[in-house]
């Protein structure tokens, strides 16, 4: 694999996505520390809503950037997940933390992202490809506007993410059909 296969932008981008995860939640969990004295916790909660937004604007750019100049690689597909994953782990654990999310939706929605990830990996082991779906790009868009509205306070935050609930646990389900489709011989 050549140098310009692996450090292209869809990739700095993803890996952009990787080191704010953790920023974001520092912000949201330290919030007590010696290290924010005399800041606000609003400010914090609104400085953590800025940097997931901004961190989940790169996952929308480096898709795109990486499928229109046909910039798609190893690297990449296996950072663009995991950013997401550790993107929106941070954001819902550091809500749980604060009280501003249910432990049961973010359980939920942990268990089917940790049980998913291992299918997949499994897939991958027998030669399938299970990519994201439809379904899933939209259990991940709704995850992602449910831990904004959560961040920032704002009223439908709750019913959002139970929403990104539903639809985090539908689209396992038709991760799980299809792999099961790929791999139990036809009757």
């Amino acid at each position: 694999m050549s140098q310009a296969q692996i450090v292209n932008i869809p990739n700095i981008l993803a890996f952009i996505r990787l080191l704010l995860a953790p920023v974001m939640f520092l912000f949201l969990v330290n919030q007590e520390s010696s290290l924010f004295e005399g800041i606000d916790p609003s400010w914090l909660n609104y400085f953590a809503a800025f940097i997931f937004v901004l961190a989940s604007a790169t996952d929308f750019f480096d898709g795109y950037i990486a499928r229109t100049f046909d910039q798609i690689t190893i690297l990449g597909s296996i950072l663009d997940p995991l950013a997401d994953k550790m993107l929106t782990l941070a954001g819902f654990l550091g809500l749980m933390v604060l009280g501003s999310a249910s432990p049961w939706a973010i359980f939920l929605i942990l268990t089917r992202e940790l049980f998913i990830t291992g299918l997949r990996v499994s897939a991958v082991s027998q030669g399938l490809d299970i990519s994201a779906s439809w379904m899933g790009k939209i259990k991940t868009v709704t995850q992602m506007i449910a831990i904004g509205f959560l961040l920032m306070g704002w009223e439908g935050g709750s019913l959002l993410l139970w929403i990104a609930v539903a639809l985090t646990l539908y689209s396992g389900y038709e991760y799980v059909r299809d792999f099961f489709r790929h791999t139990l011989p036809s009757s």
